[in-house]
């Protein structure tokens, strides 16, 4: 059904390894069948359930006549989805879609997944066989250096072949053949390899060829040539090497990436081995996700070397400005809270990134090391680079900040407005303030890299301050359809650590006649450092008659503590959860118990992100007050918004 669907499907029969397989496999989606079996099934789920959420996957549970007890059970046992006995072949199709864009949304979008599953197709063994050219086959690099072949195609003559698969290997392969030509979908055989392990071959066809991926089925030793880290499923120190050495070999320079995640043996301290072994899969995912990014044909590095250090190498013709992009998403990337149980851990992370330059493999990954201890001395900045090019960067640093002290000064940040709707009436009751800036060389840069690039200089605080004045004074002089609406600004950690701030902040509001319309979005992030300080500040705010936001809420700081300390008028469901609730029970359910318990509090919710009319319509059905999202409106100037508020 799942090949009828247009799926490349691989079945495990075994539940032996299972977790090695799913991760060697690089599926996005896993299906199990506990119509028959639910004991089983659920054993399997349990199996998985660490590699499906540290891979950002879906497992999708099929159970036999819909038993609450069964799904209660499945969701508990590690699963995101599941289809109750009787559904049709449609209904298993729609099931797949479905748990596919879970994934996707859990890559980071579409493009994202999709450079992912690039990356893993990269890695994986497989072959490719046009009959039309019956002596030749195509082996992948992966599975070309696994046979002992230097280049991707050799010729399949019968010697060859049975040498590589045995008799008994060779006879199977044919009647694997012979069966997908008549049957189609996938057809597997299994033989002993060389060296005495069991592999299996799962043939498809592709147009007018057919493809193998090759599956090894036993545990892969240290001597294999693909050395893998068996908790994280990504190459470990050795492969690392061996990577680095195979592209100096060509005379390529690749650029090195060394991650070192801060003080990390505090959590397994604090929570146990089992819990910092989940973390460190979590990391490796968003790692991995990150690096799969742009790497196309040539494949990136991703390594973990040892304990919490990750290296990412970028093959030509990668540069050093990359290089320290990636670095710089990495380490955002890091600092989001990871979930382990019911463990939330946040964690820093330090980078250090080396060029070649005529080193050799050692040389490299001490080059990357050295920086990265360098980066772990340092106060501000987390990303160092070693070598002379440090310097070039550091110029180029300056640069960009006197780009940003000239845009401040001749104030060339501009403010957007998103709509924010109410969902019983479709009004348009606020909006949200957002910064652009459009950079001479680098185009339009929105809210989020222009505070990044900001947080790297001195400029931050200077900047939302300027961003906050600017907002405040062009919605004073609002008239007409805008005369009424509210307006939110955003509000940063480092603003809730400037003496004098909710006085400003008063002051601005009351000079403007907005006291009465305007309310502060705070992100979790800048509160948790210090609950009690934010409690007195968001108090003093609202008692000079502002509101106040939290924004972004189910990052991972949301607890009952926060709602139950912080003086709060709204919050604002994080964009990811939003986008969630058309996915599983589960997910809505979550997004449920957030609006009740804002309901019973008292509270406002505003829902980020909405992008789809089922979005908002199974959000009304949770009793959800507002929304903003593409589905009304992106970020507009106010000419449109205006246009938008009369329509509204």
């Amino acid at each position: 059904m799942a090949e009828r669907a247009g799926w490349a499907a691989i079945a495990a029969r075994r539940s032996e390894g299972l977790e090695r397989r799913f991760l060697a496999s690089g599926a996005s989606v896993v299906v199990i069948d506990a119509r028959a079996t639910l004991a089983e099934g659920l054993a399997a789920a349990r199996q998985l359930a660490d590699a499906v959420q540290a891979n950002g996957a879906a497992l999708l549970f099929l159970i036999g006549r819909r038993e609450a007890s069964a799904v209660a059970a499945a969701f508990e046992a590690g699963a995101t989805h599941y289809l109750a006995m009787p559904f049709a072949e449609g209904e298993f199709a729609q099931a797949l879609r479905f748990a596919q864009r879970h994934a996707e949304r859990l890559a980071g979008g579409h493009r994202a997944a999709a450079g992912r599953a690039k990356l893993v197709e990269s890695e994986a063994m497989t072959w490719r066989w046009t009959p039309a050219s019956p002596a030749r086959v195509a082996l992948s690099p992966a599975l070309a250096q696994a046979t002992g072949h230097a280049e991707e195609e050799t010729d399949l003559s019968r010697h060859v072949a049975q040498r590589l698969l045995g008799r008994g290997g060779l006879r199977s392969a044919l009647h694997a053949v012979a069966r997908l030509r008549e049957e189609g979908g996938v057809s597997p055989f299994a033989h002993n390899a060389q060296d005495g392990r069991r592999v299996a071959h799962h043939l498809m066809l592709e147009e007018d060829a057919i493809v193998g991926h090759v599956e090894p089925l036993d545990a892969m030793r240290a001597s294999d040539t693909h050395p893998r880290d068996p908790l994280t499923g990504l190459d470990d120190g050795y492969g690392a090497r061996r990577w680095i050495e195979g592209r100096l070999a060509q005379a390529q320079a690749p650029v090195l990436i060394v991650i070192g995640l801060s003080r990390f043996d505090m959590v397994n301290a604090a929570f146990g081995r089992p819990v910092g072994d989940a973390i460190i899969r979590s990391v490796a995912r968003r790692i991995e996700r990150l690096a799969a990014g742009s790497g196309g044909a040539r494949r990136r590095l991703v390594a973990r070397l040892a304990g919490a250090e990750f290296a990412i190498g970028l093959p030509p013709p990668a540069s050093l400005d990359e290089a320290e992009m990636l670095a710089g998403e990495l380490v955002a990337a890091i600092a989001r809270p990871f979930v382990a149980g019911e463990h939330v851990v946040n964690l820093t992370a330090r980078i250090g990134i080396a060029t070649a330059g005529g080193a050799d493999a050692g040389q490299l990954l001490r080059h990357a090391s050295l920086a990265l201890a360098d980066a772990r001395d340092g106060e501000a900045a987390r990303v160092r680079v070693f070598g002379d090019a440090q310097e070039e960067r550091r110029a180029e640093n300056r640069r960009l900040e006197l780009d940003l002290r000239l845009a401040l000064d001749e104030d060339r940040i501009e403010i957007v407005w998103q709509p924010q709707v109410a969902v019983a009436s479709g009004a348009i009751a606020g909006v949200e303030a957002l910064a652009r800036w459009n950079h001479p060389v680098l185009g339009e840069l929105g809210a989020e890299a222009l505070f990044a690039a900001a947080e790297r200089s001195d400029y931050l605080a200077e900047l939302s301050r300027h961003v906050q004045a600017k907002a405040i004074a062009a919605a004073a002089g609002w008239t007409g359809a805008l005369a009424g609406l509210r307006v939110a600004i955003n509000v940063t950690a480092t603003d809730i650590a400037e003496p004098g701030f909710a006085t400003r902040m008063l002051a601005m509001a009351a000079e403007a006649g907005l006291t009465n319309r305007l309310t502060v979005e705070i992100t979790e992030g800048g509160l948790i450092e210090d609950l009690g300080g934010a409690a007195e500040l968001l108090a003093e705010l609202r008692s000079g008659g502002l509101r106040v936001a939290i924004d972004d809420f189910g990052t991972g700081y949301s607890s009952l503590a926060y709602l139950k300390a912080l003086p709060l008028d709204t919050i604002k469901i994080d964009r990811r959860l939003t986008q969630d609730i058309a996915g599983s029970p589960r997910d809505r359910i979550v997004v449920r118990g957030v609006i009740d318990m804002a309901r019973s509090l008292g509270l406002a919710v505003v829902a980020e992100g909405v992008e789809t009319e089922e979005q908002l319509s199974l959000l009304a059905a949770e009793g959800c007050t507002y929304y903003q999202g593409f589905l009304c409106s992106p970020p507009v100037d106010v000419r449109a918004l205006e246009g938008l508020v009369r329509a509204a």
